[in-house]
Parts: C-alpha cells; sequence; structure tokens
C-alpha cells in the first residue's frame, strides 16, 4: 500500500510540473490531448536523433518527429511518406527516391533530396544501431530526386526505407537530438530527461492534420504506470499479463496483438570448444531428435493460459503473420508422438525420471534475463513442460553481459520480433566465414543461399517466397521437418489501459519492444463529445 501511495504521489508530482491541474488536464483532454505511459527503457538514450536509431532498432516504430520516405501499412505493405515513388534497377544496385515538394522543416525550409542523402551518409557513417553496410552513399540528383548507390542488392531496402527520419542537413548538430527539428506530423515541445515528453502537432505538416493535437509520454516502471491509471492522471496506460485483471472503473483495456514473441534457441550441433574459450553446441540439443520433440512436445496454449493469463498467441516461427511467413512452421502439439521421437532416437528414461543417451543425461539449463518476470514465468512453465518429456530443463537467470556467449551452448529464452525479413537473416544465416549463425550454433547452406538470394531480388513481393523457401523449402529449412534450432513459444500481446472516451484505431500488429509503437497512429485517436 506504501507502495501504491508513493507511485500516485510521483504521477500527481509529474502534473503539476507540467504546470496543468487535474480538471484543466481533463479538460484539455477531452479536446485534443492525450497523457500516455511508456517503460523507463522506452526513452531514447541519444535523444529524438534517427542518426543513433531513434525510430528504428529493437523497438522498431515510424518517428513521430520526423518523416520517413515510406512507411509500412496496417497490412504491411509498403506505402508512400515523403516519397512518391521509388525504382530499384535491375541488377539491385541501385535505388532512384522520388519526394514529395510540399514538405517543411518546422524551421521553414523546405525538404529536400539533399537533406535525403545527407541522413543516410551520415547514418551510414555514425549509426551503432542499424546496419548500413549495404549502402555505398546516397546521392541528391536534384532537389527532389535522390539515388541509392548500394554495396550489395538488398530487396528489403524498403523497409529501412520506413524507418529512417530525414533530418535537416543545415540545422544538424551534435545536440540534434535533444532538440530535434524535422517534417513530422508531430514537435518536440519538451522533454524532461527520466520523466516525460511533450509533442504537438506541427502546424506545417504535409498530411492531413492530427486530430491529437498534444501528446505527452510518460517514462515510468511498469507498477507506477497502473498508479497512473487508478489516479486517473493518465489516458493510455501500458501494463501487462500481471496486471491485465485490475479492474478500472475509467478504463477498458486494450489488447494489440504482436509478433514481439518469446522463443528458445537449442544449439544444434555438439559441443566444440574455440580459441576464445567459448563453448559451441551442446551434447543434448545437438540431437535433432530432442529439438523436434521439444517443438511438439510443449503445450503453447497452456503456458499462455498460466504465465500470459490467455494475452497471447502461440508462435511457430520468428514471423508469425508477416507475408514472408511460412506455413509449414505451424506443427500441433502431440505429447505421445514427442515421447515416440525420443525413444526411438534411443533416449530412454532411467529410473530417476530423466532420458539418457549413450550415458548422456537429457538436462540443460533455460537461461533468461533478470528484472523480466514474464520471461522468468516462460522459463519455469517451459521447465514444467520438459517435465512431461522426462527432460530436465533447469530455469537460470543471467546477466546480458555473459547470456550472449553462454547461449552457444545452453538454450537461453528470447525476445524477438520486427517488421522486416532481416529478422530472419539475423537469427539464422551464418556469419562469415564461421558457418555458425550469431545468437546460436547453427548452419545450414541451403537456408543461407535462399536468404542471399531473397536479398538480390529486386522485387520486395517475390523476395517473399524464397524467404518462405529459407525456411522449408520441401526437403530442408529450419521447421519441424528440418533443423528445427529454435522453438518458438508466444507472441505476447501488448496491453494498455485505456480511458473511456479515447478511441485509438486499428493497430498495426507491433513489433519487439512495449514502447512507442502503440503511437504509431496517435494523429488519429480522438475524444467522443460525451
Amino acid at each position: 500500500m506504501k507502495k501504491r501511495i508513493l507511485c500516485i504521489f510521483f504521477m500527481l508530482l509529474l502534473c503539476t510540473g507540467c504546470g496543468v491541474s487535474n480538471e484543466e488536464m481533463n479538460t484539455e483532454s477531452q479536446k485534443s490531448a492525450v497523457v500516455v505511459t511508456m517503460p523507463i527503457t522506452s526513452e531514447p538514450e541519444a535523444g529524438f536523433n534517427p542518426i543513433f536509431g531513434w525510430g528504428a532498432g529493437e523497438h522498431t516504430h515510424e518517428p513521430l518527429i520526423q518523416s520517413t520516405l515510406l512507411t509500412t501499412t496496417n497490412d504491411l505493405e509498403i506505402g508512400y511518406d515523403l516519397a512518391t515513388n521509388y525504382t530499384v534497377s535491375e541488377d539491385g544496385m541501385t535505388w532512384s527516391v522520388t519526394i514529395r515538394e510540399d514538405a517543411f522543416f518546422t524551421d521553414g525550409e523546405r525538404v529536400t533530396a539533399e537533406d535525403v542523402a545527407f541522413t543516410y551518409n551520415t547514418c551510414k557513417e555514425n549509426s551503432s544501431v542499424n546496419d548500413f553496410t549495404m549502402l555505398d552513399y546516397a546521392q541528391a540528383e536534384n532537389d527532389t530526386t535522390v539515388t541509392f548507390h548500394m554495396t550489395r542488392p538488398f530487396s528489403v531496402w524498403p523497409y529501412t526505407m520506413a524507418l529512417v527520419g530525414i533530418v535537416p542537413e543545415h540545422a544538424y548538430t551534435s545536440a540534434y537530438g535533444e532538440m530535434p527539428i524535422g517534417s513530422g506530423r508531430y514537435m518536440l515541445k519538451q522533454w524532461d530527461k527520466g520523466q516525460q515528453v511533450i509533442l504537438e502537432a506541427n502546424p506545417n505538416y504535409y498530411g492531413a492534420k492530427p486530430k491529437m493535437e498534444q501528446v505527452t509520454i510518460l517514462f515510468m516502471e511498469e507498477e507506477t504506470s497502473l498508479a497512473a491509471a487508478q489516479a486517473e492522471q493518465a489516458d493510455v496506460s501500458y501494463t501487462s499479463a500481471t496486471y491485465a485483471d485490475v479492474e478500472l472503473s475509467q478504463y477498458h483495456l486494450l489488447s494489440v496483438p504482436s509478433l514481439d514473441n518469446r522463443g528458445i534457441n537449442l544449439p544444434a550441433q555438439l559441443p566444440e570448444t574455440k580459441e576464445n574459450s567459448i563453448v559451441y553446441g551442446n551434447a543434448v540439443t545437438g540431437d535433432i531428435a530432442i529439438r523436434r520433440a521439444i517443438n511438439i512436445g510443449i503445450d503453447r496454449e497452456a503456458i499462455i493460459k498460466n504465465v500470459l493469463n490467455g494475452y497471447g498467441s502461440p508462435a511457430y516461427s520468428i514471423c508469425d503473420n508477416m507475408p514472408w511467413y511460412q506455413n509449414a512452421s505451424q506443427v500441433e502439439y502431440d505429447l505421445e508422438q514427442a515421447k515416440t521421437i525420443l525413444e526411438q532416437a534411443g533416449w530412454i528414461e532411467a529410473e530417476d525420471g530423466i532420458r539418457y543417451k549413450d550415458g548422456i543425461k537429457a538436462s540443460f539449463s533455460i537461461l533468461y534475463p533478470p528484472s523480466d518476470t514474464i520471461r522468468q514465468g516462460i522459463a519455469e512453465a517451459f521447465a514444467k513442460e520438459m517435465e512431461k518429456l522426462a527432460i530436465e530443463a533447469v530455469p537460470e537467470c543471467v546477466s546480458w553481459d555473459i547470456a550472449y556467449d553462454m547461449a552457444q551452448s545452453q538454450p537461453m529464452l528470447w525476445g524477438w520480433g520486427a517488421h522486416t525479413p532481416m529478422e530472419l537473416y539475423n537469427i539464422y544465416h551464418s556469419q562469415y566465414d564461421t558457418q555458425k549463425a550469431r545468437y546460436s550454433p547453427y548452419y545450414n547452406k541451403t537456408v543461407d543461399t535462399y536468404m542471399e538470394e531473397a536479398l538480390k531480388s529486386t522485387d520486395i513481393n517475390q523476395s517473399y517466397e524464397l524467404w518462405k523457401k529459407a525456411q522449408w523449402d520441401g526437403t530442408t529449412g529450419i521447421t519441424q521437418q528440418g533443423d528445427i534450432p529454435w522453438i518458438w513459444i508466444c507472441n505476447v500481446d501488448h496491453l494498455y489501459f485505456v480511458k473511456e472516451g479515447l478511441s485509438i484505431p486499428q493497430q498495426k500488429i507491433h513489433p519487439h519492444g512495449h514502447g512507442w509503437s502503440i503511437l504509431n497512429n496517435v494523429d488519429l485517436w480522438e475524444w467522443s463529445d460525451t
């Protein structure tokens, strides 16, 4: 109770700091303003600067302050923002983009192709968050045409163009992230670091005028976010399955589907130690029978019900519901068949209730990061599912500074999910000459080749078929019938308490990260007159 009171007191302090009384805030909110809470981790460390990852990276969303060349629709089709057209050369090495002539930065200067070229060239030189190695350089041909010269074909370039916000060359300084000038739907009015951000509608925006003219974002812990809703000091408060059943008289629960998935890597080779002293592979999960049995032997629906209170959906790949999803990824829960697979492979249950094969005990750790109760809960539920298979999975909390190395030899519970096929590439494609994927040892030359060919395609829609083949081509791949080096468990719904009277249009499926994605269409939010 004491903690709850402190949380509410903190919220009231914030509102006082904004210089707005409760009565004034509520009156204004019913017109064209909204207050939204977000996790503390959503606050951009480098400020609102696309060069350093604002608008992209792990928590993928379109920037609100800057415009992007392209955008993605609710159906994840490619749409236009600053751009009016784009073409790609037959060899995939040159992209030409035409931009609109009626876009202006908030300082009154027109947005030109020079600004676009400057933004992308600066990203290539300075970005530490996103990969721009596929870009050689960007060049403005005239005021409205920019050409991207590539180092290699990269069919998913449109998804990059839907994430990178355009900055003004004439006004870009090292302090840009704190005082951004953009041409997007909103302007940054105020940023109190560690507390809040206030956005105001850009009066010179070239698109439709935002219905929501002021957006205040409060950064806070999950319990504080709940307290904000209980005190009616926020209009939209993020929450999780832990608090989803809390009843708030003036709010309803909004559940947004996501591809924010939770999955477990199963090191797909036998152990070996490299010169860096890191162990790659696992004597248990290196057996494909173990991996296939686990994939069909876990009750995903039960985990979702018990850990997420039902707010989630079963996951069978890293790209469920995406245009490049391979239907062959889906499997049916079949505990008895899973046991049969193990027994036929020589994994026999012993007196201690654990299976053994050739003296090897079917036992491994299941790693999860600290301060994440949902992942901890899923890890523990997964361990319970493994007991049914007579496999010992021991949940182990490890810090991120050692987790990546440990995951090369032990299964770990991860969170992924992005609006781009590159998520597949980053997880399953081998690195350089190592013949090992980045996050867990796996290599399949055919899978690598399909993904490489997909990137070389000059038609993004046709490339989807190659991404699907990389998952399963009828003979090999990463699905149940293939190598199954990862097990995907669930997609976590993103949950929010929304004040009655506030209308939020349909959201496109959210990526990994319970943060800024909710604001992708905040310009369309509106309050009812009642």
